[in-house]
């Protein structure tokens, strides 16, 4: 019976393979790449759950501290470096008092004065230049301070200069000559001749060449960017300012310039002939004195005699 029941499988298992031969031959031509296109998207379907399989068979507790770490992370962004310059000018009734009553806000907001340049003239002509190092974080509170307070502003100029990535690349160059010389100063150490120990002694010498120069660097960028830097030019109610931006360009401008250049000559020319006009007016009389007593006492020439009264006599 049970030979039976399997041979009855076997003959329905291959009538079932012919038929299918035979329905495969028929449409060979409609369906060859059916398989592919069926392949596919399966293969898509698996690629997608296979991180989803692999979530699923990663144990409980260890997925849930996975998902706290990645709720966690923060994105920390990078500290940028700008270095903040402005120049302004400022017209004020009392350019002594306006230039006191500046550093004293400037004092105040935590900066300093850095130099500073005066005219003596007339308390209307009168100016000042004064250049301010400020507080980053005061540098706004600063500019509008002065801007209002001090008198009638006529021109304000601002600049900034990101150097972040400068300066983190002076601190890695930095870093790797300081790792350098630390590594040249352990092998002088293990120099056996002169010759060895000559030749790590100027490598030496050179990386700390190097390593002073980027110190300078770093210092230099540290200070630029540690304080704003603000030129005050305080102009009195008569004083003139040149405006650079209405200067003409081109020829006009050419012309200009020289045109300038000519006034300014003729008037040294005119300097030096004011100079020189007294001391004229003294000495050209005297000279011409000279000149004529020296003329008096020149011997006069003798006529000359004809050869033919010579002889007559």
């Amino acid at each position: 019976m049970r030979r039976h029941q399997i041979g009855v499988a076997l003959t329905a298992v291959c009538a079932a393979l012919f038929l299918a031969g035979c329905s495969g031959g028929a449409g060979s031509t409609a369906s060859d790449s059916a398989p592919a296109q069926a392949l596919a998207p399966a293969r898509e379907s698996a690629a997608g759950s296979e991180p989803e399989a692999a979530d699923q068979a990663m144990p409980k507790p260890q997925r849930q501290a996975n998902e706290n770490l990645a709720s966690n992370v923060q994105v920390v962004q990078q500290e940028r470096k700008v270095i903040y310059t402005a120049s302004m000018t400022v017209r004020a009734k009392d350019v002594p008092a306006a230039a006191l009553q500046a550093k004293q806000v400037v004092v105040a907001a935590g900066g300093h004065l850095a130099k500073e340049e005066s005219t003596s003239a007339e308390r209307t002509r009168a100016s000042a230049l004064l250049e301010f190092k400020i507080p980053p974080a005061r540098y706004p509170d600063v500019l509008g301070s002065l801007g209002k307070d001090l008198g009638k502003q006529l021109r304000l100029e601002q600049g900034t200069q990101d150097v972040t990535l400068q300066v983190a690349d002076v601190d890695s160059r930095l870093k790797s000559a300081q790792q350098a010389l630390d590594s040249l100063r352990v092998l002088l150490k293990k120099a056996d001749t002169i010759g060895q120990v000559l030749q790590v002694e100027r490598e030496i010498a050179g990386r700390e060449a190097d390593l002073e120069s980027l110190q300078a660097q770093q210092k230099e960028l540290a200070a630029q960017v540690g304080m704003a830097t603000l030129t005050l030019r305080l102009v009195g109610p008569t004083a003139v300012v040149p405006d650079s931006s209405e200067e003409p360009a081109g020829f006009l401008g050419g012309l200009k310039s020289g045109w300038d250049s000519l006034v300014a000559f003729l008037k040294v020319l005119l300097t030096v002939l004011g100079t020189v006009l007294p001391w004229l007016i003294v000495v050209a009389p005297v000279t011409v004195l000279v000149i004529v007593l020296l003329r008096r006492r020149r011997p006069r020439p003798q006529p000359a005699v004809p050869a033919a009264e010579t002889q007559a006599s």
